[in-house]
C-alpha cells in the first residue's frame, strides 16, 4: 500500500446525486471569495487567515462570518450525502483538552471527535457498499477482466 496523490481519490465515495451538488457550488464560490476579500483587507495569507479562525479569542466580525459560513459549507455538504441528522448536528467547536484527546486538534475549530468519527464511518461504509456493487458488477479495481480506462480511451 502506499499514497499517491493523483490516485487518492479514486475510491473516495463523492457524491452521486448532481442535483444534490446545487447548493456545494455556490457556497464553495462565496466562502472562497469572502476568505479572500478578508486576505486582502488585512494583507495576509492563508495561515495567518486560518491562525485567526482557529483563535477562540479572535471575535472581529470578518472571521466570525468565515466561521459561519465554513460550517453552512460542512452542513451543505452533509445534506448532499443524503445524512441530513448529521447536518443538523454539524457544530464545530473550539476543541481543548477538555473535549479533545488528540493534541493535533486541541486549539482549533472543528467537530468533535464522535462527530468526526460518525462522518468518517458513514463514509467508510458508503466507500464499501460502492465497492460491493463493483465486485457485484465485475468492475471493481483488481479485478480479473477489468477493462482499464486506456481500454476505454480514458472514459472509465
Amino acid at each position: 500500500m502506499r499514497y499517491s496523490a493523483s490516485e487518492c481519490f479514486e475510491t473516495f465515495p463523492f457524491v452521486e446525486d448532481m442535483k444534490a451538488l446545487e447548493g456545494t457550488s455556490s457556497i464553495g464560490r462565496n466562502y472562497h471569495e469572502y476568505r479572500a476579500e478578508i486576505m486582502i483587507a488585512r494583507n495576509e495569507g492563508m495561515t495567518k487567515t486560518y491562525n485567526r479562525f482557529h483563535d477562540r479569542t479572535e471575535i472581529a466580525e470578518d472571521v466570525q462570518r468565515l466561521r459561519e459560513m465554513h460550517a453552512a459549507m460542512d452542513r451543505v455538504v452533509l445534506d448532499a450525502y443524503g445524512w441530513h441528522d448529521l447536518a443538523c448536528r454539524a457544530a464545530p467547536v473550539f476543541l481543548d483538552e477538555t473535549n479533545e484527546d488528540d493534541h493535533t486538534y486541541q486549539g482549533r475549530l472543528f467537530w468533535s471527535s464522535d462527530f468526526r468519527d460518525e462522518v468518517l464511518a458513514r463514509l467508510l461504509a458508503l466507500n464499501a457498499e460502492r465497492h460491493a456493487e463493483e465486485v457485484r458488477l465485475g468492475i471493481a479495481p483488481g479485478m480479473k477482466g477489468k477493462r482499464d480506462d486506456d481500454e476505454l480511451g480514458g472514459e472509465g
